[in-house]
């Protein structure tokens, strides 16, 4: 089983012809709703790609709180450990240009109620697969990082928006997923993505991916060096691409798959995700990435 730790939103997405530089207003005739949030988004994606999905955080007792719930539930994400905090279910606004690149800002609400405490022990075990990110309060997901490993689960940090990490939280991941900015967060210094991910392995003992954009990812582990190359597509909107292809690698793993094929679906799914407006709404299913596979090399392996 596949248990997402984190947050969920409601998104409002405005599709404008550029982004608003400081000061300026742009206009646009239309926005859309969706649900979303880092958290919530991956556990969806998961979903999609055919993962058992226990979601756990809190949303608003509001309007969009049953709204949101209903919409990962259809999902097909169980929501028995979603709950309802006094604050208000966070806000996503987000602005996508032409090019599709995306602005966001976050009303984090509810989402800074989320507690460990939500996951009870008995779904810590050696058959869960605990998937966290950063847009809940940092000691919750670290508390539950902490006693996941201590009871013999896999355990993922989507190290999302950057910030610190201890390093004995560091010590207690199997896995570190990471964007370049988001690899020297968590090294402390800044260096070249691929130089890193080894710092990081070789310091902690996890393997390390680093999500590099249009030109795919890296992974350093105990079996050397993976290069994926990204999934060649015409980009309507990025929005969702790093919770797609968190969630895809997440739940790959979850089913037992190595991390090279677990890497190349990932791959593929957030090349699919970047079709589409929205995150959530922009998320493949599991026959979508079969069919797109072929398209995409499978990552080149290299000694460390």
């Amino acid at each position: 089983m596949l248990l997402v730790f984190g947050s969920i939103n409601a998104d409002l997405l405005f599709k404008v012809k550029s982004l608003p530089r400081p000061g300026e207003t742009v206009l646009c005739p239309e926005y859309a709703f969706a649900p979303g949030g880092k958290g919530a988004n991956q556990a969806a994606a998961a979903a999609k790609a055919g993962a058992e999905v226990r979601f756990v955080g809190n949303v608003g007792n509001d309007a969009y709180g049953p709204v949101v719930r209903e919409l990962l539930a259809a999902g097909g994400v169980d929501v028995t450990g979603l709950g309802v905090a006094e604050r208000p279910t966070a806000i996503a606004v987000i602005g996508v240009d032409e090019q599709g690149e995306n602005a966001i800002i976050v009303a984090s609400g509810a989402n800074l109620e989320t507690r460990a405490g939500q996951v009870p022990d008995a779904v810590l075990g050696p058959g869960t697969t605990v998937l966290c990110q950063n847009e809940i309060r940092p000691e919750e997901t670290f508390a539950l990082l902490r006693r996941a490993r201590a009871r013999g689960a896999r355990t993922i940090l989507n190290l999302a928006p950057a910030s610190p990490v201890p390093e004995d939280v560091l010590g207690a991941l199997d896995l570190l997923l990471v964007n370049e900015i988001e690899a020297a967060m968590a090294a402390g210094h800044g260096a070249a993505p691929e130089k890193l991910a080894r710092e990081l392995h070789r310091r902690f003992g996890l393997t390390c991916v680093v999500t590099l954009g249009a030109q795919g990812a890296v992974a350093v582990g105990a079996e050397g060096i993976l290069r994926a190359a990204p999934l060649a597509v015409e980009a309507v909107d990025t929005t969702g691409a790093g919770d797609a292809f968190s969630g895809v690698l997440a739940a790959c793993l979850d089913a037992g798959l190595g991390l090279r094929d677990a890497l190349h679906r990932a791959t593929v799914a957030a090349g699919l995700a970047c079709e589409q407006v929205g995150a959530q709404t922009a998320q493949p299913r599991r026959e979508e990435i079969e069919m797109r596979l072929g398209r995409c090399p499978p990552p080149r392996s290299d000694r460390a």
